[in-house]
C-alpha cells in the first residue's frame, strides 16, 4: 500500500534564521558622543506581546485504540500506535491484519479531531487483509473501537469512497481540530501501471454514536 503522507497532521520542523548585525567592512569606528545637557530624551516605543504562561497546562494523556471491529463486513483487527517514517509517510504495520493508529493525532477519547487508523489491503507475505472489506461498508454500519482502558467507542459509517492517492485530502483527514470522526484508510482501485501499486485509497469515515 502506498503510505499516506502525514501532511498537516504530522510534526512540523521550524527553522529559525538569526542574522547577526554589525558594522560593514571599511566603516569608520563608532565614536562616543556625550549628549547635550539640553537634549530631550524621547521614550522608547512599546509593543504589546502576548506571553505564554510560565507553567504550561499538563499535557492530556492519550488512550490509544487497541482493537477495531466492523461486524457487518467481518473486520476484526488489533491496532497499534504508529508514527511517521523518515520519508514523511505514515507508518503502517507490515501485517495487513494489524491496523496502525496515527499517534500524533486524536484518540477515541479526544474531544475533537479525527482518529486515523490505516492498514495495508494485502501483502505478498501475508496475503489479503481485513481492510480489503472496507469498500463493502454500508452507510449507517456500526464500527466499534476499543481503547487501552477497555472502553468501547461506537461509530456509524458516514461515507466510503475511492480517492486517487495524489488527490487525498490529507489535511482534512488528519485534522486534530473540529468535529470528531473515525477515519479508516487502505488501498484499492486499479493498479497504476507506472508504479505497479494501487492507484486509489479507500477511505471510510464514521461519526461517533451519542
Amino acid at each position: 500500500m502506498k503510505r499516506t503522507t502525514a501532511g498537516a497532521a504530522g510534526a512540523l520542523a521550524v527553522v529559525l534564521a538569526l542574522t547577526a548585525c554589525g558594522s560593514p567592512p571599511g566603516a569608520s569606528p563608532a565614536v562616543s558622543v556625550s549628549p547635550s545637557p539640553t537634549a530631550t530624551v524621547r521614550p522608547t516605543p512599546t509593543v504589546d506581546v502576548p506571553v505564554a504562561a510560565a507553567t504550561p497546562p499538563p499535557a492530556r494523556t492519550t488512550t490509544p485504540p487497541v482493537r477495531l471491529v466492523a461486524p457487518s463486513v467481518g473486520v476484526d483487527v488489533s491496532v497499534q500506535p504508529v508514527g511517521v517514517e523518515p520519508g514523511g509517510f505514515m507508518e503502517i504495520p507490515a501485517d495487513p491484519s494489524i491496523g496502525g493508529w496515527y499517534r500524533y493525532g486524536s484518540d477515541p477519547s479526544s474531544q475533537d479531531g479525527n482518529v486515523v487508523i490505516a492498514a495495508h489491503v494485502d501483502s505478498r507475505i501475508y496475503s489479503i487483509g481485513p481492510f480489503s472489506r472496507l469498500r463493502d461498508l454500508a452507510g449507517g454500519a456500526v464500527i466499534e473501537v476499543t481503547d487501552s482502558a477497555g472502553t468501547v467507542h461506537q461509530y456509524t459509517v458516514e461515507s466510503v469512497e475511492y480517492i486517487r492517492k495524489r488527490e487525498l485530502p490529507v489535511a482534512d483527514l488528519f485534522a486534530r481540530e473540529g468535529s470528531r470522526k473515525l477515519v479508516l484508510i487502505t488501498c484499492g482501485g486499479p493498479i497504476d501501471p507506472e508504479t505497479n501499486l494501487y492507484a486509489d485509497n479507500v477511505v471510510a469515515i464514521a461519526t461517533p454514536v451519542g
